[in-house]
């Protein structure tokens, strides 16, 4: 869901290509699968250290690119706007919305999962997450471009702040 959350809020900037949302997607998707992959390989021992701080870097990076998001709603330079979803953008945002997947990962290796058939079952429903959250952004494009960029800002910054309320167990 944060996928979709995030594509939402990227793509109601600007109305993407069809291959950038299948970028998106196969970025999201990739990095949603690959995580728990990591994680049960990596094991349990791991687990209480990552565990520690995985919720601020999800922030930070959401934070990050929401603020950039948002102070770029103002520039009047058009190229420099984050709808052309450069390559470290897609990583910052792939790695973003998958540290928790890692974390899934820790706790698959405790049980009997079958892997590789979570791998592609998490790839395939983000994948279709990301273009449904893509497409159905679209239909907000009566928004002009500088508000949408903004609000799509401020929704990475409150994906980034509700992971730390998560683990905080605030939320």
């Amino acid at each position: 869901m944060d996928c979709f959350a995030v594509a939402v809020g990227v793509c109601t900037c600007h109305k993407q290509s069809w291959r950038n949302i299948l970028r998106m997607a196969l970025f999201f998707g990739l990095f949603q699968g690959v995580m728990p992959v990591i994680g049960w390989l990596v094991g349990g021992s791991l687990r209480e250290m990552i565990s520690t701080f995985d919720h601020w870097v999800a922030f930070g990076l959401l934070a990050f690119i929401g603020s950039k998001m948002i102070l770029q709603s103002f520039s009047h330079h058009e190229d420099e706007r984050i709808h052309s979803l450069r390559f470290p953008v897609l990583i910052s945002l792939s790695v973003a919305t998958s540290i928790d997947a890692l974390i899934t990962g820790l706790s698959f290796g405790v049980i009997d999962v079958n892997i590789l058939k979570a791998a592609i079952i998490i790839f395939s429903i983000t994948f279709l997450m990301t273009i449904f959250g893509a497409k159905l952004a679209e239909k907000t494009q009566f928004i002009q471009s500088h508000w949408a960029e903004r609000i799509g800002g401020v929704v990475l910054i409150l994906i980034g702040v509700k992971v730390v309320l998560d683990h905080l167990a605030i939320w």
